[in-house]
């Protein structure tokens, strides 16, 4: 039973060790959402402020486990008067959700460097199981020997599910602001 307990432990040491752990460099990342504006143009944004943390197993990032946050109140679309009402009541709440998290559940290969990438996010006060496309640019050294990687995620999330519901109704009929929202994270990572 004691050699037992020896293997089990030396199996795990050696498990932690294989492990990767990354940080986003937010100087060289950008967190943009679109969301279409009276069914004719997209209105473009940037969460400004966030974390993140990878750690893996497997240098394609193909058994990723990633956490995410962002501050919310770091909305950025260019326009104060609108980022205002972004963070008020009629959506964000940030006094309230100050905060939007992801968490990996799950990255399955979809091709070469390709990967459907699973997890909850939360937004609002609201936790969903949502599915994102991942692609991995790359590892490489910077020109001061640390190990960088690179992710691009994208996906598209309905506003509605995560209650951001505000909208309103133009002479045609037509909603002014679409539900659907597209998500794209560029993001370079520093080895740790």
């Amino acid at each position: 039973m004691k050699k037992l307990s020896i293997l089990i432990a030396l199996f795990s040491i050696t498990l932690l060790s294989a492990q990767s752990k990354w940080n986003i460099d937010a100087s060289h990342s950008s967190i943009r959402f679109a969301v279409d504006h009276m069914v004719i143009s997209e209105v473009e944004g940037i969460f400004s402020t966030y974390e993140g943390s990878v750690t893996t197993t497997k240098d394609d990032f193909s058994d990723a486990k990633i956490n995410f946050t962002v501050d919310v109140n770091s909305v950025n679309t260019d326009n104060a008067k609108r980022d205002e009402h972004l963070r008020g009541a009629d959506f964000f709440e940030t006094y309230n959700y100050p905060k939007m998290t992801f968490v990996s559940t799950s990255v399955t290969k979809t091709g070469t460097g390709k990967y459907n990438l699973k997890g909850k996010l939360s937004l609002h006060g609201v936790t969903k199981e949502i599915t994102l496309a991942m692609t991995y640019g790359g590892t490489t050294k910077d020109p001061w020997g640390n190990t960088k990687a690179g992710l691009k995620v994208t996906g598209v999330i309905n506003r509605t599910d995560f209650g951001l519901k505000y909208n309103s109704v133009l002479e045609a009929g037509s909603l002014m602001i679409g539900e659907d929202v597209t998500i794209t994270a560029k993001v370079e990572l520093a080895k740790i």
